[in-house]
């Protein structure tokens, strides 16, 4: 499983119309990893992965980050990333759990 570092700078840019701004993050305590990222450093799809982390909710370590107008995109803490990475393991296990999902 890829390791993240978390860096001492505790401010982030955000691409804003036109130029960037900052935000701080200093009460931030937890690393966060867009599901883009993830997918390609675990080399798995983009969109079954997902579909396979559709299910998991806040205290799985999911987070939604919310950009300009309806832009979102899905995100993981560490602690998320274990619980995906074991959801992974089940899935491949048994593919049949996104098509019973489905119903």
């Amino acid at each position: 499983m890829p390791v993240y570092e978390k860096t001492r700078e505790r401010s982030f840019c955000l691409a804003v119309a036109g130029g960037r701004r900052s935000v701080d993050l200093a009460g931030a305590d937890e690393l966060s990893v867009a599901i883009a990222r993830v997918a390609k450093d675990l080399g798995e799809d983009e969109d079954w992965l997902w579909d396979v982390a559709n299910g998991m909710d806040t205290e799985d370590g999911v987070i939604w980050v919310y950009g300009i107008g309806d832009d979102q995109v899905m995100a993981f803490t560490d602690f998320g990333i274990e619980n995906l990475t074991e959801l992974i393991r089940m899935h491949k296990d048994d593919p049949e759990l996104l098509k019973r999902w489905d119903r």
